[in-house]
């Protein structure tokens, strides 16, 4: 299996484009905030820097290839959003991305 086949998300990215108030830190204790790179908080310290809706920690293009730039420490909201939940399937539907079916959520 390719790391597509076993991470949709590599080819997605829909969750980290679908609001500048979703990737806020809810959970984190301060040594977890602390491992985020500052240019990445935004100005309120209350969650990630967006441009728009999109998290600016997010590389690459929505629907093709994207990945995390601070991936080993992307806050909690990040982590809970699994391929193919709830959430997942309604920032792809934002992005015209048919939904994911079939994911074993672990």
């Amino acid at each position: 299996m390719t790391a597509t086949q076993t991470n949709p998300c590599t080819t997605c990215g829909a969750c980290c484009a679908y609001s500048s108030n979703w990737p806020r830190f809810t959970t984190e204790d301060d040594d977890a905030l602390d491992l985020i790179p500052l240019d990445y908080v935004n100005d309120r310290l209350s969650g990630m820097r967006c441009d728009g809706d999109r998290c600016t920690a997010l590389k690459g293009k929505i629907g093709d290839v994207t990945a995390c730039g601070i991936y080993e420490v992307r806050p909690e909201v990040c982590r809970i959003c699994l391929p193919g939940d709830d959430e997942c399937t309604m920032a792809r539907r934002k992005f015209g991305l048919a939904r994911i079916e079939g994911q074993t959520v672990s």
